[in-house]
Formats: C-alpha cells, structure tokens, sequence
C-alpha cells in the first residue's frame, strides 16, 4: 500500500481505476478498513488466474507476489488458495479484476 493510505481508501481507488478503465473489478470480501492485506485476483478467463498478495522487496518497499505461482491457474484453484488464505487471516480484503485483455496494470513492483 502507499504509505499514509488506509486499505479501505486504497481498495476504492483500485476499484475506480479499474471503472475508468473499463476494466470490471468487484471487491469479493472486505476486510480490516485500516490494515487489513490485500489479496487480488486477477482472471484472465481462456489464459488463467493469478492471485497476487502483498510482500514488500528487500528495502521495505511495497510489492505484490505471485501466491499461486509463476504461472496462472484455473480459477477453482485460485478460488481454494482464497479461501486457505482467509481462513489463516480474517482481515484479509479480496478484490477480483476481470481482465481478459490483460490491461490492468498492477499497484507497484512483482517480486
């Protein structure tokens, strides 16, 4: 997340960013407005999904990661990784981006 903006806000301006762009995006679950960690899901339908969480790099710096894995994956394996990560964290907020033309462009650096 960008330093001084709560989860809630942030997800919003994803969410509108997405609107302005034609792209559909939906928060599936929300989770602590304050701090809660993000989990996005990117579906790209006929060429998979990827679920990216939040990491930061090596100098503290915001970054996402590939939680499903370099490739993309099918979308009930997306769905089972979900749900393993909200049954370990209860604040997590999830967010779906359908994106079939891969227009969406991601918040910050993947490690």
């Amino acid at each position: 997340m960008v330093m001084g903006l709560t989860t809630g806000i942030w997800v919003s301006a994803q969410v509108r960013l997405c609107d302005r762009a034609f792209i559909p995006a939906t928060v599936v679950r929300r989770g602590d407005p304050d701090a809660g960690t993000v989990l996005l899901k990117v579906n790209r339908f006929e060429a998979g999904v990827t679920v990216f969480t939040q990491a930061s790099t090596l100098d503290g710096e915001p970054a996402w990661s590939r939680g499903t894995g370099p490739k993309p994956v099918t979308e009930p394996e997306a769905d089972a990784y979900i749900a393993r990560h909200v049954a370990r964290d209860p604040d997590v907020w999830v967010v779906e981006i359908e994106d079939r033309k891969g227009a969406y462009v991601i918040d910050g650096k993947i490690v």
